[in-house]
């Protein structure tokens, strides 16, 4: 579970922006009536869904890719050599010497961390991790490579947290993240962190991690009908059969240069559908168009996601789906336990507030300088609930909406005979 999000420094954002999924104290009837869309964590309310709306080159897709850099750093920069260059660009008018910053807080395992670290494409400059083991803020490890050329000089610990910290600190360069490494030499907190980055907060719908098949398709499957429906489907139901098949396997180990062929057994799970039309007939999965096929593995990939109680990142949630499949995930993650959903999006429709909280509905916009502000709904003191919050979005009422002057005379078709 993610409670806040705090970004510096990185492509179009200069300034620091931050992501707050803490619900804000909202006492309005509509607040109220949609308690479902937040989870419940030590007292506090914690939203299950942001919405991220902006112009086109407004820094939407650049807070998603912020983020996407920022985990991929967590689970990839322990396999960084001395040669590497950070892939992600500062904002442009900052000094290289500017450090771009990440944050999150969130919750692993049940207990409460707050991860942070900064960087230039060069190296890395500062790293910390606290938690919250008894409800109350301790010291994991710290880290500032302009404290010294000593590891103890750059590095401090809390008592007996990581197990040899310092023999993880000498292995560490200033390319790594000390998480990072801590976690591939096994040390117990390091790994729960690792876990949480790769396999609790998916940067894309389509990134499965330890889905069962089988028992997902059993499971949502009414809720995998309905979402079918929603795309005009006439599957009406389907079936899963499982088999075996033998067949050859080449195995290969490229260091001793040893090649084998082995009988080997794979377990095939096949889907097949029903249609209305040929209720007599069954349909494999192959047989069906490319978009039914796309959406029965994006919705198996969301639905995993809501059983583990994830967090989804989505850049155009809407991307190729129709309006009533978008509102439907969105519902999903609503009625969920403990699942998130992050998204960016220029659908209008979902601008509700029926369907969302004041504090789910974010904005960006450019400033005159070229750089991203991010703003909440609820920023908006004025902004009443009785008013039409699509028709005041589009009218520029929150300004993150591109501004499109009026066709000149010259691009017009003459109308002279």
């Amino acid at each position: 579970m993610v409670i806040q999000i705090k970004l510096s420094n990185f492509y179009s954002i200069k300034e620091e922006v931050i992501l707050d999924f803490e619900a804000a104290n909202l006492r309005t009837k509509l607040s109220k009536d949609l308690e479902a869309n937040c989870i419940d964590f030590n007292g506090d309310k914690i939203l299950k869904s942001l919405a991220v709306y902006g112009a086109n080159a407004s820094g939407k897709s650049n807070i998603i890719k912020t983020i996407r850099f920022c985990h991929a750093m967590v689970y990839d920069s322990h396999k960084h050599n001395e040669d590497v260059t950070f892939n992600f660009q500062p904002f442009k008018s900052n000094s290289k010497n500017t450090p771009s910053t990440y944050y999150i807080d969130f919750v692993a395992e049940e207990v409460e961390y707050e991860y942070s670290f900064s960087l230039t494409p060069e190296r890395i400059i500062q790293e910390s991790l606290y938690h919250y083991p008894n409800g109350k803020r301790a010291k994991v490890f710290t880290r500032d490579e302009r404290k010294g050329e000593e590891k103890r000089d750059k590095y401090s610990f809390g008592t007996a947290v990581i197990k040899r910290p310092y023999d993880v600190a000498e292995s560490t360069s200033n390319k790594t993240l000390f998480i990072s490494r801590a976690s591939q030499m096994d040390r117990r907190i390091p790994k729960i962190i690792f876990r949480y980055f790769h396999e609790k907060f998916l940067l894309r719908h389509t990134q499965w991690v330890n889905a069962n098949l089988e028992e997902l398709l059993n499971e949502y499957k009414s809720d995998l009908l309905l979402a079918l429906s929603y795309a005009d489907s006439d599957i009406v139901d389907f079936k899963i059969q499982k088999r075996t098949e033998k067949g050859k396997h080449l195995r290969a180990n490229f260091d001793t240069e040893e090649f084998s062929v082995e009988d080997e057994e794979r377990k095939i799970l096949d889907i097949e559908t029903s249609h209305r039309c040929f209720e007599d007939k069954a349909f494999k999965m192959s047989e069906e168009s490319l978009g039914t096929q796309k959406l029965f593995v994006l919705m198996l990939s969301i639905l995993e996601v809501i059983k583990n109680e994830k967090v989804l990142l989505v850049d155009e949630l809407e991307d190729s789906l129709h309006p009533a499949i978008v509102e439907y995930i969105i519902s999903l993650f609503h009625r969920s336990k403990g699942s998130q959903l992050l998204f960016s999006t220029h659908n209008t429709n979902l601008l509700n507030l029926k369907k969302f909280r004041r504090d789910q509905i974010w904005f960006v916009n450019k400033k005159v300088e070229g750089s991203s502000e991010l703003y909440s709904l609820s920023d908006f003191k004025d902004f009443r609930e009785n008013m039409d919050l699509e028709k005041a979005y589009l009218q520029g009422r929150f300004e993150s909406i591109p501004v499109i002057n009026e066709l000149s005379s010259d691009l017009m078709p003459s109308q002279e005979a």
